[in-house]
């Protein structure tokens, strides 16, 4: 989604969320956690999930440009195991809204990235999983040819391998 901008001569200036715009988009979603990730050039952050508490992401580069990446892990959802991305910046204000059982990541393209990301439920780090970033069924196109990647993320495991008691519960069609 393109976010509306009103510049003049002292900056810019834009909302990153109003309730009622949202709503008429169809995501009507109560979002109860905003997270601040502040990254440098070549890092590549996810690929995260909640297992037992998925959420919903809202996400908006307020600095710099990455490309964030989504994989559906919704049961049942026809897009299951496929990936979108979308390349966010503060040059271009926009958004992407990620439902909640959709796989969260992003690799920084600029110098330094700042995302902010609003969530429709709380983080519980016993409830965390993963996908392998660089899953080959998958097959997610990700810019960099030699990303930093943390020994975490390196450690998760691809979606043939993961077991269904690990993967989000979030029925498809679920938007909150």
């Amino acid at each position: 989604m393109e976010l509306m901008v009103f510049e003049d001569e002292r900056g810019s200036f834009h909302e990153i969320w109003q309730r009622r715009r949202y709503a008429d988009l169809g995501i009507d979603a109560e979002f109860v956690q905003d997270n601040r990730s502040v990254t440098r050039r070549k890092v590549l952050r996810g690929l995260h999930y909640q297992i037992e508490h998925p959420q919903g992401h809202l996400v908006t580069v307020s600095h710099g440009r990455v490309l964030d990446v989504g994989v559906d892990l919704r049961p049942n959802s026809p897009t299951f195991g496929r990936w979108t991305a979308n390349e966010l910046s503060d040059s271009q204000p926009r958004q992407i809204y990620l439902p909640p059982g959709i796989a969260h990541g992003f690799c920084v393209l600029s110098e330094r990235a700042e995302l902010l990301y609003k969530c429709t439920d709380f983080y519980y780090p016993e409830d965390e999983g993963g996908l392998l970033w660089s899953d080959p069924d998958v097959a997610v196109r990700w810019p960099l040819t030699d990303p930093i990647v943390s020994d975490r993320d390196n450690a998760f495991l691809p979606l043939k391998d993961i077991p269904a008691s690990r993967l989000p519960k979030a029925p498809f069609g679920q938007t909150t």
